[in-house]
């Protein structure tokens, strides 16, 4: 492999984010959250481990929610949501710095979005909108609407 290729290579796996859930302001959970490659891994247990893999371009919508217990020790939940997942709500759960957080996620899945061309249309046959054959929407020909002239009867 050459060393351009490799490079290429080592910036994909570079770990742009990285946390852990807190418990008061110590990372002293076994919840990790890490974003590389496009990616949010979430890695959850200790005698079990969970493993969970979300693409970033296919998360819709970001919230941020700060208790005050959470305020005062620094921390917050950022709540994802994604349209095409198995896992349509996310949680990443008393993070450090959630504002700067929310923010650095919601560039960064714009920046990929941009980067792959999506756009609004990749989701709207999981909404039910635009899936199938084309007949979900009837068509109208200009014949199909009569223009009222006012006078209050419909011919």
């Amino acid at each position: 492999m050459s060393e351009e290729n490799e490079s290429k290579v080592e910036d994909r796996n570079e770990v742009k984010w990285r946390d852990r859930k807190h418990w008061l302001w110590f990372p002293w959970t076994f919840t990790k959250y890490e974003v590389r490659n496009g990616r949010l891994y979430i890695q959850q247990g200790f005698f079990k481990t969970d493993y969970d893999e979300t693409l970033l371009y296919r998360i819709v919508d970001i919230k941020l929610t700060r208790t005050f217990f959470q305020k005062i020790f620094g921390t917050g939940t950022v709540a994802l949501y994604t349209r095409v997942d198995s896992n349509k709500h996310i949680l990443l759960e008393n993070v450090k710095n959630p504002v700067e957080v929310k923010e650095y996620l919601s560039d960064m899945i714009e920046s990929i979005r941009n980067e792959k061309k999506v756009v609004g249309k990749e989701f709207n046959g999981m909404m039910g909108i635009g899936h199938g054959s084309g007949d979900d929407f009837p068509d109208f020909d200009d014949n199909d609407y009569d223009e009222d002239d006012g006078d209050g009867d419909d011919n």
